[in-house]
């Protein structure tokens, strides 16, 4: 089954807790603090690879979590870090942000990788804490505790080439007659309900080619099935038009080639900007004079000449195209990936602390730089809360209370933490 759009879960590890240890030996009875920095917590990393062309295998599992470091030992021993969490995607993928539908990443290159979670920092050890004043710290820091975050992968097919026009017209066969690609081939519309990619080699030289699925009318407003597959075509550098010019499924030649454009503009401007080689297929199914006629009408209304001939059963045309295509990719440069938004996926609050002063008469502090401080205050611990007012008064936090009106008795709200401030 292809699958081409999928939200996961996402999660980096934990990061590990510090050690509280001492060191205890022969020589040593009562020697200093030893306690390790915890590990740190594994990233979550994204790998395009061509061994893969869907992303089926999210529908089964959706939630993608790193290895948690481990905490630290004795003797300053850091803690092992996590393992990271590697998440293969086909080529061609791209990572959306949920939130806004902005493009995080372009994985549009076989074994590009990109960081989109990083793993918590390792708690400290109670050796870290150690000072001239704190000869033996009591305490140590937990790790850096990850949130689980939600990423959007949608896939756009790699290729140099995308075959476009109706159902049945002819697109799947030509792929199969021009390429080593083997796609479903049945006289009925929409066979083709993925995009099948072929390699189609050429006097000494390769290029990728898509069969995009049947585009109709209304397709780029949400009808039939080309709506869906319609982004697989936003990469190509080269886009080959088929038309039935045998009109066996009751349309004409003049309404197609008009529909098919309509939709890609509708889709995208930037589409109708990409070059398109017009072919006429399944030609062996009428005589010379009516072929001739149409032809005939088609450069009338459309002021289009340089068009080919195609007949996938006979083979008529097919080298005549293939030769074509491959001159006008050697023109056309290979498009950049797509633009990703300037955005910290996985950014932290760095920004200095705010204060906001609560009905009830409460302060509340906040801000990313107290993130850390936090982690390494433990409520039971005499020597960790003296560490934790230090640190607030030496930040410039209490200065700033007092600035804000705070007085004795009262509250004080820091993430997960309230006390009562006393002079």
């Amino acid at each position: 089954m292809f699958l081409d759009r999928v939200k996961i879960s996402i999660k980096a590890g934990n990061g590990g807790k510090g050690a509280v240890s001492f060191l205890r030996n022969a020589q040593t009875a009562n020697g200093g603090p030893d306690g390790g920095d915890g590990g740190r917590g594994g990233d979550v990393v994204f790998l395009a690879t061509d061994e893969l062309n869907t992303l089926y295998s999210f529908r089964f599992k959706k939630k993608y979590v790193a290895e948690d470091g481990v905490q630290g030992a004795k003797k300053n021993q850091t803690g092992k870090s996590g393992e990271d969490c590697i998440i293969k995607v086909p080529t061609g993928t791209v990572l959306i942000n949920p939130e806004n539908g902005k493009v995080i990443a372009d994985l549009s290159e076989n074994g590009k990788k990109f960081v989109a979670l990083k793993g918590g920092a390792g708690g400290h050890g109670n050796a870290y804490y150690k000072s001239s004043i704190k000869q033996a710290p009591g305490f140590s820091q937990t790790g850096e505790v990850t949130k689980l975050r939600e990423v959007i992968l949608e896939l756009k097919t790699i290729a140099d080439v995308g075959l476009i026009g109706f159902p049945n017209v002819g697109k799947s066969t030509l792929l199969s007659v021009i390429s080593n690609a083997n796609p479903k081939i049945a006289n009925y519309p929409f066979t083709t309900i993925y995009p099948n990619l072929g390699v189609c080699e050429v006097m000494g030289e390769s290029f990728v080619v898509a069969d995009i699925p049947g585009l109709i009318e209304g397709a780029s407003k949400g009808l039939g099935l080309g709506h869906y597959f319609l982004k697989h075509v936003e990469r190509v550098r080269l886009l080959v038009h088929l038309i039935d010019i045998s009109e066996s499924d009751g349309r004409n030649i003049i309404d197609d080639y008009k529909v098919i454009n309509d939709e890609l503009k509708s889709y995208s401007e930037e589409l109708m900007k990409v070059k398109q080689i017009v072919v006429f297929s399944k030609c062996d199914l009428i005589d010379e004079r009516l072929l001739q006629e149409r032809l005939k009408k088609f450069e009338e209304v459309y002021k289009i000449k340089d068009y080919l001939l195609l007949s996938s059963v006979t083979n008529k045309g097919v080298e005549t195209l293939k030769k074509k295509i491959l001159e006008n990719l050697k023109k056309i440069p290979k498009k950049p990936a797509l633009s990703v938004e300037d955005y910290d996926f996985d950014k932290k609050d760095v920004s200095s602390f705010e204060i906001t002063r609560h009905d009830d008469g409460s302060f509340e502090v906040t801000g990313g730089r107290l993130d850390n401080l936090i982690r390494g205050v433990v409520l039971s611990n005499t020597q960790s809360f003296a560490y934790f007012q230090k640190r607030l008064k030496d930040m410039g936090v209490i200065d700033s209370l007092i600035e804000k009106g705070m007085q004795n008795g009262d509250t004080v709200i820091i993430k997960d933490i309230s006390f009562v401030y006393e002079e």
